[in-house]
């Protein structure tokens, strides 16, 4: 199971965003990092970014728990980091990986406060899951073996809001699934931003729901894009720009913001109709498709 640079640089790039908004919205918080085996860094690199937020931790709580194999070496490791932070953090160490979540969590008094949950395990522990979502608001991300059923998983758990990625390393490693759930649309795009970021930067790919393989970078090739929502609107008939962006955000691996230009190319195209005719393409257009086969 990886827990290597790509998914350390998508929990730095996320935290960068995810604590700010906590911290705004209560005096208190958890982060929660469970791995199934070592944590390859990443406990150090959360630390990290939760330092550089020293001056915004003044007057709030925060607390970070390490669970994974190995966490003998970990005091060590962190404490050059802890020394850093301010003295509103406690960090907490604890062997058994996810499946020591629950108790962790409940131990923490993590419920009805934010809780970001990084839960890497090829097994996807639905006693963790289900734990993950004690926060208010609630949002995990878990990495696990390509062909999960993460999405059931996440849902049964109480995530109403959840998006998945199968990335297939650059170096011919095997492919295994992100999936990011959580409660917060605004947090769903954050994730995505934050996930097309890492990707380019280390030059993973990600397989869509058709089976190909997109190369990231900062401009998405809308090709793919327009082949998902013209399946989408062939499967379940005419569909607002709202909907066909929830879909984008939710269904595949682009950002809702790229389906805009996606539907503007398959408009340009005649591959669609829109009602009203003309205007800004917002939200409560209705987008219909012209011919149900699929692009060429």
């Amino acid at each position: 199971m990886p827990t290597d640079a790509v998914l350390r640089e998508l929990i730095v790039r996320h935290l960068e965003t995810w604590l700010p908004e906590a911290l705004r919205r209560a005096r208190r918080a958890t982060l929660a990092l469970a791995y199934a085996g070592g944590d390859d860094g990443a406990a150090e690199a959360a630390l990290r970014v939760v330092a550089d937020h020293a001056d915004r931790l003044r007057g709030h709580q925060l607390t970070v728990l390490v669970l994974a194999d190995g966490t003998e070496e970990l005091p060590a490791r962190l404490g050059a980091v802890e020394a850093e932070l301010p003295a509103t953090v406690a960090v907490h160490l604890m062997p058994g990986g996810p499946a020591r979540l629950p108790v962790a969590v409940k131990a923490a008094g993590a419920a009805g406060a934010p809780l970001l949950s990084i839960v890497a395990d090829p097994a996807a522990d639905a006693a963790a899951l289900t734990a993950a979502a004690a926060g208010k608001p609630a949002d995990v991300l878990l990495a696990t073996a390509a062909g999960t059923a993460a999405r059931a998983a996440l849902a049964d758990a109480g995530f109403p809001l959840t998006t998945e990625a199968e990335l297939v390393p650059a170096d011919g490693a095997p492919a295994w699934l992100l999936a990011f759930a959580t409660r917060s649309d605004r947090s769903l795009e954050a994730f995505k931003e934050s996930l097309w970021a890492v990707a380019g930067a280390t030059g993973t790919r990600y397989r869509d729901t058709a089976g190909r393989l997109l190369d990231a970078t900062g401009v998405p090739e809308p090709d793919p894009l327009r082949h998902e929502l013209l399946a989408e609107l062939a499967r379940s008939g005419p569909r607002t720009v709202t909907e066909l962006r929830r879909h984008a955000l939710t269904a595949t691996v682009y950002r809702s913001s790229d389906a805009v230009g996606a539907l503007t190319g398959l408009l340009a195209a005649g591959e669609v109709t829109r009602e009203p005719e003309h205007g800004r393409l917002g939200g409560d257009v209705l987008v219909s498709a012209r011919d149900a086969r699929p692009l060429t």
